[in-house]
């Protein structure tokens, strides 16, 4: 089961959801413990105050109280706000991704639909909420699973006893054109050594190997699985413009269109964008 996510294209409302959210939920949050914190040190100044003598200073506090009080309603409010779209948001592309994984599967020679899975939770699990957690957004029945990596790889990461050199061995027979032994050695790589800090690049030279043998929809997965391994890694953004690129070949142009232009919303900056454009109007993209 192909074990991905392609965060960017379910997810083509995050952007601007993240954009029109200056203040994010852990601002808020964050907020909300130091006006708690605040709150707390009040009312011990009104007890150590007293009834007598304090007339004047606990008045003042009680004012303050009163305003922090407001403004704790107003970022509990707006927490709750933001929780509940972004748990919409999940929902949306828990469904989408698996429509997309349902429909690379009708374009693979031999695969079984019955073996695509069920899909979790977009990113995992979102509920750790104000509210002690919301509710599991509805999952498709044809999905893949959602591996959204908590933090990049780090370039000097351990290796196990001999990955580095298996993996130079599949790169070595990519480079002498033996593209199917390439595509093997890769994929055996990647069930060796899961979370492997090369998984990301043996996906897109797997990618690579099966364009080449003009396995179309194998190679869109493969890119897929390279683009989930780390979105934030260094072949984050060509394995998204190579899986939108195969996904026009596949005659998926409307999910084509949409993954290009992702590349350019999350990598605005790289090479990959560049070339997102060119194939957008290439496939005439509106």
């Amino acid at each position: 089961m192909l074990r991905a996510a392609l965060i960017a294209l379910v997810m083509t409302g995050g952007p601007a959801f993240a954009q029109a959210n200056t203040q994010t939920l852990a601002d808020i949050r964050a907020e909300l413990g130091s006006l708690s914190a605040e709150f707390n040190r009040l009312k011990g100044e009104l007890v150590q105050t007293g009834a007598s003598g304090g007339a004047l200073a606990g008045g003042s506090a009680l004012q303050r109280m009163d305003t922090m009080e407001s403004e704790l309603s107003r970022l509990t409010a707006r927490a709750e706000e933001i929780e509940l779209r972004l748990n919409r948001v999940v929902s949306d592309g828990t469904n989408r991704i698996g429509d997309l994984e349902f429909r690379l599967c009708e374009v693979t020679p031999g695969c079984d639909i019955a073996s695509v899975g069920s899909t979790p939770t977009l990113g995992g699990d979102t509920g750790g909420g104000m509210g002690g957690g919301a509710a599991a957004p509805a999952q498709s029945p044809n999905a893949v699973v959602i591996e959204e990596p908590t933090a990049p790889f780090s370039g000097g990461a351990e290796l196990a006893i001999g990955e580095q050199a298996d993996f130079d061995r599949a790169r070595a027979v990519l480079g002498q054109g033996d593209f199917r032994t390439a595509a093997d050695l890769f994929a055996t790589f990647a069930q060796s050594y899961p979370g492997s800090p090369l998984s990301q690049e043996a996906q897109f030279s797997r990618g690579e190997a099966l364009v080449q043998l003009g396995e179309t929809s194998n190679a869109a997965r493969a890119y897929l699985e390279s683009f989930s391994v780390n979105p934030d890694g260094l072949f984050a953004a060509d394995s998204l413009l190579k899986l939108g690129e195969q996904l026009g070949v596949l005659g998926q142009t409307p999910e084509a269109c949409v993954t290009l232009a992702e590349v350019g919303v999350r990598y605005p900056a790289s090479m990959a964008a560049t070339q997102a454009q060119v194939a957008m109007q290439g496939f005439q993209c509106q």
